[in-house]
């Protein structure tokens, strides 16, 4: 349930409670809606409601829990690269532990309240999230115009046309979004896993496969299974289950990890989760009967440099509850890779099990 109040002439900030998305300005006092009162022009669509609940209802946040985000200070978007950029490679695959492996760099591209996963046709529905690659993703978006996008911000230009997009990094001493900055802002690894499934099983990503990984209704700590916190740098961190004290100059990077088990037939699910599974090493072939299909491992890494202030402030647009920071994380991911070039993965660094590095396409060239 949604709630918008406008103001003409201030700066806008944002609220995000439970189940509720306020709008107000400065002198403006906003106050959740009853059950029930939700705008029309805001009601998710049938086809999303379970999964529409989900981001927009976080039940647990009093209103000292609320997530507040100046709007000022969302950065504009940056520009993105047209066409296909693909030279001689500089680095020679290798191999390590017998997993193939294919890794490519993106940088940030625009911020937005939108979700076109969970809210198709809804702009400003959901919570803040960062966009990555594909420059075009917005609420409208449909297979159709990520296929054919003008351009992208990951390596190798629009030879991948993929979103990925994450919750905002909210600064709550400042109301800030922070600003993932840097050519490996996002890295992603492409890999054949280790949970049992053979490597020379794994098959190229079907054309507009969606998935979400992680729970953006987390109040408490998970497993780790899809998401963890780390900190990379002078003062290493290891995987944690909310966000670490990482030092200032050291890396803080937030993992999601998406199911690589595909059921062989839907391109998505009506909770963007039920077409895909996890691999199993106790299962013969790593997948289960009900999703046979095994697709290359997605690990999205999402960098942010530390400053002086550190990470204590830090927390995610969709940490909707009382407690340590990112029990919510979670991460989207639509696919829009050209079949025929990530075939040259499967090909290269897949069926020879061997890591490939960055950006290596294993046989002979790389993305630029």
């Amino acid at each position: 349930m949604f709630m918008r109040h406008r103001s003409v002439g201030r700066a806008r900030s944002r609220h995000l409670a439970a189940g509720v998305l306020i709008w107000f300005s400065g002198l403006v006092t906003a106050t959740p809606t009853d059950a029930g009162t939700v705008p029309p022009d805001d009601t998710a669509s049938t086809s999303t409601d379970v999964d529409g609940a989900a981001h927009a209802n976080h039940g647990g946040a009093d209103p000292q829990d609320w997530v507040t985000i100046d709007e000022t200070f969302i950065p504009d978007a940056i520009p993105s690269r047209d066409g296909q950029y693909i030279g001689p490679s500089i680095s020679q695959p290798e191999y390590l532990d017998g997993i193939g492996a294919f890794r490519i760099n993106c940088t940030f591209s625009h911020m937005g309240f939108d979700d076109p996963l969970v809210f198709p046709g809804q702009p400003d529905a959901s919570h803040l999230h960062v966009f990555y690659g594909n420059d075009s993703v917005d609420a409208f978006s449909t297979v159709e115009s990520i296929a054919s996008t003008r351009g992208t911000t990951c390596t190798g230009g629009t030879v991948n046309r993929s979103a990925y997009w994450v919750p905002a990094v909210i600064d709550t001493a400042t109301d800030a979004p922070v600003l993932p900055e840097g050519w490996d802002a996002l890295q992603v690894y492409y890999k054949t896993g280790y949970r049992g499934v053979p490597v020379d099983a794994v098959q190229v990503m079907p054309a507009g496969l969606r998935i979400v990984a992680g729970d953006s209704t987390g109040v408490e700590p998970s497993d780790m299974n899809s998401v963890w916190y780390s900190c990379i740098g002078s003062a290493p961190i290891g995987g944690q289950p909310s966000f670490p004290e990482c030092s200032p100059g050291d890396v803080f990077v937030m993992t999601v990890e998406f199911p690589q088990c595909w059921d062989g037939a839907n391109l998505d699910s009506e909770d963007h989760h039920g077409h895909m599974a996890y691999a199993d090493v106790d299962i013969p072939g790593g997948c289960p009967e009900t999703h046979p299909v095994p697709l290359p491992v997605i690990t999205q890494n999402y960098r942010y440099t530390v400053p002086a202030e550190g990470t204590s402030t830090w927390r995610l647009a969709s940490d909707l509850y009382d407690g340590p920071a990112g029990y919510s994380g979670h991460a989207d991911w639509w696919n829009g890779w050209d079949t025929d070039v990530f075939q040259r993965v499967v090909d290269g660094c897949y069926r020879t099990a061997l890591d490939c590095k960055m950006n290596n396409l294993g046989d002979g060239e790389r993305l630029e």
